[in-house]
């Protein structure tokens, strides 16, 4: 036997009944658990009948600005902690009833974190019964009348049922007595479990409305754990105690080496009608609600369960509890079932007690704890996964895969979700502080799954057959019993004998009343009516023996048939029982086939997870060297970009500084040939008054004022303004001209601030800017800012030539929308000081000739000049200039 590698989930092929168009939401219930004696603080109100609150317990901050943070979560039904079990079952899990008898499939399971009161919400306690005990009790009252005898439904080991008429069901069940290799199911006569004794009330019992009386029913329960993700039978009959010993060397079982066999695991499979199902789980046929919760505890004793820190009977699996209700319509007369397995209907109720979601470090669990609080985390995960990728394709349009064969759970239910049947979850919560952060997930969840919808299933369809025949033919059945028995013949309730026929075949008897002795007429009728009567009698007499003598023969010939059948049955048993040895030698292969798969499986399950996570690798591997990539790129791009700036910054500040070396050099060679020119003038000057004053012939007559000599003109490059130092240079001692002052157009009625740095050289210019109204600061202030109007900048710099230049930036101060100041700058003034060469005077006449010193100028450049200062001792002297710059405002 080969079984395919697992692989995606096949494409759903055309289901068996018609999908509905109609969609209705999963119903969500919260039901709120009593706090403990121990628990004091609570951290969920219910608000109303639909919606709770969940806030977050004292000293536990939700949010990063450490404010409490609270959430209100609505549902369809909120069961606050007075609410009982049977309010509970009425508004939960009485419609899904209606619809099983209906033909319509239901799932109901709880969901909740561990301690939260899902196990006794489902299953309950002896005068408390849950939602499993109810549910049964409410089925067999509802068609307890119209049930089908034991074993005239049977399944097919394929999810399906079949039907079979009373006599191979009396020898179905002769043949299951005797075996006694078979399990018997509990009889609802024994004597029950004082544990689950008095479950319901009887004042509780509930029936449903509109039961089909012309069907026939018969329940089916089968029970099953997924434990670590294998699907166990708790039904299923194993030895007590099974031992298997471990055989030594010397051919002698040792006692000191045995272990436990465990259980064999089932598998799940798809039937004809792409229904999920347990392969080889066993179904039994129930015939009361006390067989039916008596099987289910059976195997409720076989579930795991485990001490934990915050469970004292902690779930260490989830159950699911499945009731199957077989149903098939009466034939025409009302009186067998119809032998048609296309009319036969099955519904089921999947009753799932989900294990609670748990932390190993609240619980405390090790080793075998922790795994298996490991694999229920994953399952509730995988649950978790499907419900949201549900939620995002219905909600966004999309179809991406549901991974409901993660988990088995999800691929049990997968149907359910499909438009199978309805679903409903009833979220238990515990109202305790320290089960805040796993309430608050649970809540999410439940939020999300109220957003999912699943299809409305469609109705049961209608047999054609007249309804109120099962009525009719127990009205004929009682008003024949009621005729025979006035008439003191037997009572037969299977049908009308031949007895009532000759009744009605005999003359009637004429009146036989007599009131006149002397009548001659009454007497002879009535003997002749009797002897009439008698030998019709005596014929009847004849033609019954004569069909006794023909049954005998025929009966003896019925007995040669039967002895000839009987060696034609037992030549048949012979080959049967090689048969079954064939059969028993290929479950054996076909076993140890599927054990051998289901290795191969574990293995490839195995592969498949380290080449998922091989591939994880691999892609986070590839998007690293992908991210190094880019980085590397980017880097190399940016170390380009720098090089190419460096590159022009060096090559434009080379530039610059060779252009101020050249400026300052030949600055330095005019400042030398000015000062060196100074000298020779003086020498010049003193010269002359030494030699004046050693003339002969000059004491007897008043000396003549002394004529200045012309010094020679410089050349047009030694005329060039000399570079000057932030320091004036030296004047000579005379007093210079002041010329007139020129008022700088800063001054004005506005108040403003002059800011001149501490870093400010004076120059002793004779011009200097005056500024009325003014407030002076070395360091702008927002204070002095928000007091003037006009502000204005003494800034110095050395100029091109080398001299120091000053220039006042003015600018307006502007309010901002902030309360503050800002500064528009506007306008520029700038203050130049140059130092000026003296030019040769051109005389009128020629150049030996001397002349007044009223004499006119002759080149342009000299017309041209302008601010002099004349000095004593010189002829020209330096001059200062006053350049006003205005720059136009920014727009």
């Amino acid at each position: 036997m080969i079984r395919q590698a697992k692989g995606r989930t096949p494409r759903r092929g055309p289901p068996k009944k018609p999908s509905s168009n109609q969609k209705d939401p999963v119903g969500v219930y919260c039901r709120v658990r009593p706090l403990g004696v121990e628990d004091e603080e609570c951290c969920i109100d219910v608000i109303s009948s639909t919606t709770i609150q969940l806030h977050a317990p004292e000293g536990l901050k939700t949010n990063r600005n450490g404010e409490y943070k609270e959430t209100q979560y609505s549902f369809k039904k909120v069961f606050g902690v007075s609410v009982s079990q049977m309010e509970l079952f009425e508004h939960v899990a009485k419609p899904l009833v209606d619809d099983l008898i209906r033909g319509k499939n239901g799932l109901l399971f709880t969901y909740g974190v561990t301690g939260s009161g899902k196990t006794f919400t489902m299953t309950g306690s002896p005068g408390l019964g849950g939602l499993l005990p109810r549910s049964l009790n409410m089925i067999f009252n509802s068609i307890g009348p119209y049930q089908a005898k034991r074993y005239v439904f049977k399944t097919d080991d394929k999810n399906g049922m079949e039907v079979q008429n009373e006599v191979d069901a009396l020898l179905e069940r002769q043949r299951r007595e005797n075996n006694s290799s078979a399990p018997k199911a509990s009889s609802s006569r024994q004597k029950l479990d004082p544990e689950i004794a008095d479950m319901i009330k009887p004042d509780e019992a509930c029936t449903a409305d509109g039961v089909d009386e012309d069907s026939s029913y018969s329940i089916f329960v089968s029970y099953i754990e997924i434990y670590n993700n294998y699907i166990y039978d708790l039904l299923e009959e194993t030895p007590e105690d099974a031992i298997k010993p471990k055989w030594n060397g010397g051919g002698t079982p040792s006692c000191q080496n045995t272990e436990f066999i465990p259980p064999q695991s089932k598998i799940l499979r798809e039937d004809q009608n792409h229904n999920m199902y347990v392969a080889g789980c066993m179904e039994l046929e129930v015939k009361s609600p006390e067989e039916g919760f008596q099987v289910f505890w059976r195997g409720q004793k076989k579930r795991k369960v485990a001490n934990t820190r915050l469970n004292r009977e902690s779930s260490r699996s989830h159950s699911v509890f499945i009731i199957k209700l077989a149903q098939a319509p009466l034939d025409a007369d009302g009186d067998n079932i119809l032998q048609d397995k296309s009319q036969v209907s099955v519904s089921q109720l999947c009753l799932v007690d989900l294990a609670g979601s748990e932390r190993t470090g609240r619980t405390g669990a090790e080793g075998s704890r922790m795994r298996e609080a490991g694999n229920i985390n994953q399952s509730l995960l995988t649950l978790r996964t499907c419900i949201e990728i549900l939620r995002e394709n219905q909600m966004c349009g999309t179809n991406k895969m549901v991974p409901y064969r993660d988990s088995k759970v999800t691929h049990l239910f997968k149907n359910y979700f499909d438009g199978e049947g309805k679903v409903k979850m009833v979220v238990c919560v515990n109202p305790k502080a320290d089960d805040y952060e796993e309430t608050f997930l649970v809540m999410r969840f439940s939020e999300m799954t109220q957003e999912v919808e699943v299809a409305r299933p469609v109705d049961m369809p209608i047999c054609g057959f007249t309804p109120g025949r099962r009525h009719r033919n127990q009205a004929f059945k009682e008003e024949l019993s009621r005729r025979l028995e006035e008439r003191g013949g037997p009572v037969d309730e299977d049908g009308p004998s031949a007895l009532s026929h000759l009744v009605h075949s005999l003359p009637p008897l004429p009146s036989s009343e007599l009131i006149d002795p002397h009548d001659d007429v009454t007497l002879p009728r009535l003997i002749e009516a009797l002897q009439n009567r008698r030998r019709i009698r005596q014929m009847m007499i004849e033609e019954y023996n004569k069909a006794a003598n023909m049954m005998k023969s025929m009966l003896q010939e019925l007995d040669n048939n039967l002895i000839s059948n009987d060696n034609v049955i037992h030549e048949q048993n012979g080959k049967i029982m090689e048969k079954d040895k064939v059969i028993h030698n290929n479950k054996a292969e076909i076993e140890r086939l599927e054990k051998k798969s289901k290795m191969q499986e574990h293995k490839i399950d195995i592969l498949q997870k380290t080449t998922k996570i091989y591939e994880g690798d691999k892609r986070s591997l590839q998007q690293e060297l992908e991210t190094r990539d880019q980085r590397l790129n980017r880097e190399l791009s940016e170390k380009r970009r720098m090089e190419q700036r460096m590159h022009g910054v060096v090559s434009d500040t080379q530039y610059k500084w060779e252009k101020e070396c050249e400026r300052r050099v030949n600055a330095k060679q005019l400042e030398m040939q000015n000062k060196l020119w100074v000298k020779d003038e003086k020498l010049k000057q003193l010269k002359a008054i030494v030699t004046e004053s050693k003339a002969p012939g000059r004491a007897d007559r008043p000396d003549p004022p002394p004529r200045q000599t012309q010094p020679q003109r410089p050349s047009r490059e030694e005329r060039l303004p000399p570079k000057r130092s932030a320091s004036p240079s030296p004047l000579p001692t005379t007093t210079p001209v002041r010329p007139l002052h020129r008022r700088s157009r800063s001054a004005g009625a506005e108040k403003w601030v002059d800011h001149k740095p501490s870093s400010s050289l004076d120059l002793g210019t004779v011009l200097q800017p005056i500024i009325p109204n003014s407030i002076q600061v070395s360091a702008p202030s927002e204070k002095a800012l928000s007091k003037c109007d006009r502000y204005v900048l003494t800034h110095q710099e050395v100029a091109s030539d080398g001299e120091i230049q000053t220039k006042l930036i003015k600018g307006e101060v502007i309010k901002t929308r902030g309360g503050g100041q800002a500064v528009q700058f506007t306008d520029i003034e700038t203050l130049k000081q140059e130092l000026t060469t003296i030019p040769s005077r051109k005389r009128k006449s020629s150049e030996g000739t001397p002349s007044s010193g009223d004499g006119a100028w002759t080149d342009v450049e000299t017309r041209c000049s302008v601010a002099m200062e004349m000095r004593a001792g010189s002829n020209m002297g330096p001059g200062y200039e006053h350049h006003v710059i205005s720059k136009r405002k920014k727009p």
